[in-house]
């Protein structure tokens, strides 16, 4: 683990690039629970799409002026002003998503041969032609083996006034998936109990061993959420299955309820919503999860 990470609260990067597999839900509702529980929480969304920003109620900020979240990934200069872009809403607080995000795969590849070219000397690329390529990355912000260290260095800005972060990923591979899981070093995979999902649940894991041997990292799998589950026998199938690829980790069941589509509507986790949902304290038990796997002590809840 380097440096930036060991300095943070734990985080942990909900991916999948299999769309459909309500994995922006389970993040908002991960990050409920733990409030629920007490903790001081940081919801970060680096999907260009923007649907954690919108499930928050935040559509505001995302249609936002710059500088966005999409400068403080591609500008070294406006790094160290993260925190002036976070919102606050009523569980947690949000550093959220942006249209102007719909540009960073390309600048954060240009960042990344940029890093290529000045750790290989066999590379005969001119730095300042890549730059020119580029709208804000420039040769002198690129300093490391990689640039896929973007947003762990960013959230390396902010004070140390959380407990968790949690980051929603792009559903799809890219450099802004790439750097979401980099920052967080933590994994909890949402997946759908149908038979499409064991692809993508092998490209995720090839995906993810790829990261680790690239960047010398190792990413540890938090938990595995089956999501909208119902009674069927594919369902049953694909349960099993997925508790035999992830034997050594815990596999929540999340039934498939319509309250929690009317929660994101509602712009808030089933925690805050006006109706009681059962499937409160499935995401419950992954906040105590998540408290035990990192050695965090739930705060006392007053009344």
């Amino acid at each position: 683990m380097n440096s930036e990470t060991a300095a943070r609260p734990p985080t942990v990067c909900v991916t999948n690039a299999k769309g459909g597999t309500g994995k922006t839900t389970i993040a908002i509702n991960v990050a409920g629970a733990l409030n629920e529980r007490g903790h001081d929480v940081l919801f970060v969304d680096v999907d260009p799409q923007g649907n954690a920003t919108e499930g928050l109620g935040l559509l505001d900020a995302y249609d936002a002026e710059p500088p966005t979240l999409f400068d403080v990934l591609t500008d070294h200069q406006a790094r160290a002003n993260v925190g002036d872009l976070i919102v606050e809403h009523e569980e947690m607080d949000v550093l959220p998503s942006s249209i102007d995000l719909l540009q960073a795969e390309h600048e954060l590849t240009i960042a990344d041969l940029l890093a290529w070219t000045k750790t290989d000397d066999s590379v005969a690329v001119d730095p300042d032609a890549l730059g020119d390529l580029a709208i804000n990355v420039t040769p002198d912000g690129v300093t490391g083996e990689h640039a896929l260290d973007t947003l762990a260095l960013a959230l390396a800005e902010l004070d140390g006034e959380y407990d968790f972060v949690i980051i929603d990923s792009p559903p799809f591979y890219g450099k802004l998936t790439d750097t979401a899981i980099f920052a967080a070093q933590n994994v909890l995979v949402p997946a759908l109990t149908e038979a499409t999902s064991e692809r993508a649940i092998e490209l995720l894991i090839d995906q993810i061993a790829a990261l680790e041997g690239q960047l010398d990292i190792t990413v540890d799998t938090v938990g595995v959420v089956a999501n909208r589950v119902e009674q069927t026998n594919e369902d049953a199938t694909m349960l099993s299955w997925l508790e035999e690829v992830f034997a050594d980790y815990p596999v929540w069941e999340v039934r498939k309820r319509v309250a929690l589509q009317r929660a994101f509507s509602a712009g808030t986790s089933i925690f805050a919503y006006e109706k009681r949902v059962d499937m409160e304290d499935v995401f419950l038990s992954i906040a105590e999860h998540f408290e035990t796997h990192f050695e965090t002590t739930a705060p006392e809840v007053t009344a």
